[in-house]
């Protein structure tokens, strides 16, 4: 009995000295700071959208699993493209958010990236990444002017440059391929105006 007393002590150290060496790690590592990372562009600053410079972002780290895909890295140029919208300070910037084939591959197969000049320019203004509009085309003759016309129906906003004039303001609209030669000759013979639709 006197023997079994002491192999159950023993066990019962041996136990104790386990149990205490677990809690003694699970606290070193809970302790111990997070060292890896992954570096990815960021905004500066509250961005409104339109065309970037290297003054417009700036480098972060973040922890694995909260980086989000698509997210650019340091390294890749981006002053000169295009932000298709609002982005606030500390915002990763990834590729959709870029006018391009990222943002173009959301509108499917034969979707270009089309420009055209708003000729209000408050109403462009009332303009965000995901609307959707009609653009009409209004033109004038010796004889006086021309009622208007739907040239490209339904089409979605992908981003306003920023752009404004007073000769209008550039809005990029995602568009067919057959859309965008109408729109071009449309803007060329006259002013183009939007009226715009419901989401979706």
């Amino acid at each position: 009995m006197r023997a079994f007393r002491r192999l159950l002590g023993r066990y019962h150290r041996l136990a104790a000295t386990a149990v205490a060496a677990l809690a003694a790690a699970c606290a070193v590592v809970a302790l111990r700071p997070e060292t890896a990372s992954v570096t990815v562009l960021v905004a500066a600053k509250n961005l409104s959208g339109g065309v970037l410079t290297a003054r417009d972002v700036t480098t972060a780290a973040f922890r694995p699993g909260t980086v989000p895909d698509g997210a650019l890295r340091p390294g890749v140029p981006v002053a000169g493209k295009v932000l298709a919208g609002p982005a606030r300070r500390g915002e990763p910037i990834t590729d959709v958010r870029l006018l391009g084939p990222g943002l173009l591959a959301a509108h499917g197969p034969g979707t270009v990236a089309t420009p055209v000049r708003v000729a209000d320019s408050e109403a462009a203004r009332l303009l965000s990444p995901g609307d959707v509009v009609n653009v009409l085309a209004a033109s004038a003759t010796w004889e006086g002017a021309v009622p208007a016309r739907v040239v490209a129906e339904g089409v979605t906003v992908l981003a306003g440059l920023g752009d404004r004039s007073d000769h209008g303001a550039l809005v990029v609209l995602a568009t067919t391929a057959e859309q965008a030669v109408r729109l071009a000759s449309a803007q060329a013979g006259g002013h183009l105006s939007i009226t715009i639709g419901p989401r979706g």
